[in-house]
């Protein structure tokens, strides 16, 4: 069985759902996101389509990331004024983020402390959650060296 069919349905259920245009631009995006491993931004992601002889826009990109993000299979970090970067959430094992606002290196750690608080404050609040991410943004040991 394809690993990606899981998320090609929920993409398509969520499109339908949203009454949105199911695309075949759509799902070449859907499909690379979910090929890839680790971190990325939309440019890059568009750069690689391209590279793959993909005939994607560059606006498509951008819009069908804001989709999947939308539809829970891709998690979006921002740091900066305009920068983001992206990393697929299906099939990915939990893990939390350390970001650096100089470089925007992220380095991605696990813990199971705070996987358990969470756990915890979602229980005392009566609250479902879908996925839980903890970010810590500051300076990684090479930046503070400049």
């Amino acid at each position: 069985m394809n690993t990606q069919t899981p998320a090609r349905e929920a993409f398509e259920k969520y499109l339908r759902r949203e009454n949105c245009r199911i695309t075949p631009e759509r799902f070449i995006i859907l499909d690379e996101v979910m090929e890839s491993e680790g971190h990325f931004d939309a440019d890059e992601l568009y750069i690689l389509l391209k590279q793959g002889g993909k005939k994607v826009s560059r606006a498509t990109v951008y819009n069908t990331l804001e989709l999947l993000l939308d539809s829970g299979l891709v998690l979006k970090f921002r740091y900066g004024e305009n920068q983001s970067r992206y990393e697929k959430l299906h099939g990915r094992a939990h893990h939390h983020h350390l970001i650096c606002l100089s470089c925007g290196e992220i380095i991605e750690f696990t813990n199971e402390k705070f996987n358990k608080l969470a756990t915890e404050i979602c229980e005392k609040n009566k609250f479902k959650p879908n996925t839980t991410s903890f970010q810590v943004y500051g300076t990684c040991e090479p930046c503070q060296q400049l």
